[in-house]
């Protein structure tokens, strides 16, 4: 499992915009800026992230973006998920896979299985609240 830039990038975003979120929108240029990545690249990333309800944007003046949810009920799992597709090991375990042939003979389908739930398990339990530091906001980090 290789987590792609995508999926990097919706991270630092959703942590950045949890540290920053006040009573406002936060203008997708600043957090561009702070995390440098490419307006244009992010403009891609947060078009998911809205059109699944994990943000709302606000066009014009004051405008940009914002948590739709409280950091706590977020986890990495489900960001990564979204941006990412699965985050199964091997194709046999990404939903939806058509069912392996070698399924019933498979010594290693139960390790690639325990390695999937380790996976869910983990990143089910780390939320964007765990990630970011409110309290810190202006300590402007990539990760």
């Amino acid at each position: 499992m290789i987590v792609s830039t995508k999926g990097r990038y919706a991270l630092r975003v959703m942590i950045d915009l949890a540290e920053h979120q006040a009573e406002r929108y936060v203008p997708l240029k600043e957090v561009a800026e702070r995390q440098d990545i490419s307006e244009k690249y992010l403009e891609n990333i947060l078009k998911v992230l809205v059109q699944n309800g994990f943000l709302e944007g606000l066009r014009g003046k004051g405008g940009g973006y914002r948590l739709t949810r409280t950091p706590d009920q977020y986890t990495v799992a489900e960001i990564l998920l979204l941006t990412e597709g699965s985050l199964a090991p091997v194709s046999c375990l990404v939903p939806g896979a058509p069912a392996c042939e070698r399924l019933p003979n498979c010594r290693t389908y139960a390790m690639w299985k325990g390695l999937n739930d380790m996976i869910a398990d983990y990143f089910g339990k780390i939320t964007l609240a765990d990630l970011a530091a409110p309290d810190q906001a202006g300590n402007d980090y990539i990760i």
